[in-house]
């Protein structure tokens, strides 16, 4: 039986609870009717976006820009807390008491990763949100993995359905079409490092230490963890760190390829805001436009990424966006982007 398959975009109640039978699965298309696929799908997306472009345009939208002085906390349940500034969402998971020394380190628990969901899905609503940056509550650890004391009650049925939802909870920042940056100010362990995985970029403080434990304690990773990190740094890598179970360090990680940069503990939220306005001053469009392009393109052949980035390419030319930034480069100004 080969195994579930998470369809991108696919919501938590969307994804199958049961792995599909080998008779549900077709013959494999030849390379032609794939790129006949391909090209009915974006045509018709492309007219979608054009009309929905043009009633944009007809009605004259300006998303709505919060005041410096305008600073929103929203507390959710156990302490999650989305903090909001301007354009940038700010996602710090909570502190949990995981252990029986009462070490505070950030567990993933099921009510956790609910809310995680719902914050999620209300930063992708809110169209003032450009950037989320996810970090941790404290200075130990980002998210040192999952909740033993939950997990050792898991049994083979409602443990895929405690795997797939946490999946598709990680799925949906991953494909959320705005940039999310990681920044891992300690222990990223198991879950912890399958949700770094799963942001845009990752930057991490000199202190952090990221791995996939899973293997100690009878299990394997459960949240995408030997997706990712194979696709993200080889599978020699994967193998390596999911097989023995063993915590890298920040330079280890920069080096292979896991995190994009290491910075003293004191500097990890700057550097990581900064990288955030740096992506807020481009054009909104284009940006997601270039994540579509990169976190689906890099699933298919490169023939099929190649035409799909010249189909997003054409629909970056049709928008308004477009004329304002080719036209603030020849008049030397700053472009004023209005997404669209």
């Amino acid at each position: 039986m080969p195994d579930t398959v998470i369809p991108r975009g696919a919501d938590a109640d969307l994804v199958p609870s049961e792995p599909i039978g080998v008779e549900a699965i077709e013959a494999e298309p030849t390379r032609e009717e794939r790129l006949a696929r391909l090209r009915t799908v974006f045509v018709g997306g492309l007219l979608g976006l054009a009309l929905l472009a043009a009633s944009y345009a007809a009605a004259e939208i300006v998303l709505p820009m919060k005041p410096v002085v305008d600073l929103l906390t929203t507390e959710i349940d156990l302490g999650f807390t989305k903090v909001q500034f301007i354009d940038i969402a700010y996602l710090k998971l909570p502190a949990k008491t995981v252990d029986t020394a009462k070490k505070v380190l950030n567990a993933l628990n099921r009510k956790t990763v609910e809310e995680l969901r719902e914050a999620l899905l209300d930063a992708r609503d809110d169209e003032a949100v450009r950037v989320l940056i996810l970090t941790g509550a404290g200075e130990k650890s980002f998210v040192a993995g999952a909740d033993i004391g939950e997990l050792a009650q898991r049994t083979a049925v409602d443990g895929k359905e405690f795997s797939l939802f946490g999946q598709s909870v990680f799925h949906l920042l991953e494909t959320l079409g705005k940039p999310s940056i990681c920044a891992i100010n300690g222990f990223a362990l198991g879950g912890g490092c399958e949700l770094a995985l799963s942001c845009s970029i990752r930057i991490a403080s000199k202190t952090a230490k990221l791995g996939q434990p899973e293997v100690k304690l009878g299990i394997i990773p459960g949240y995408g963890g030997s997706q990712r990190l194979a696709r993200l740094c080889g599978k020699g890598v994967a193998h390596e760190l999911c097989l023995t179970g063993e915590m890298i360090n920040a330079e280890e990680a920069q080096r292979i390829g896991l995190v994009n940069r290491v910075c003293d503990p004191a500097e990890l939220l700057p550097a990581a805001e900064a990288m955030a306005r740096k992506i807020i001053a481009n054009a909104p469009l284009a940006v997601k436009y270039t994540m579509e392009a990169i976190e689906r393109g890099i699933e298919m052949p490169q023939e099929e990424g190649l035409f799909l980035e010249a189909t997003l390419f054409g629909l970056s030319c049709a928008t308004d966006d477009m004329r304002e930034g080719t036209k603030a480069f020849l008049e030397k100004r700053a472009a004023q982007f209005k997404n669209r």
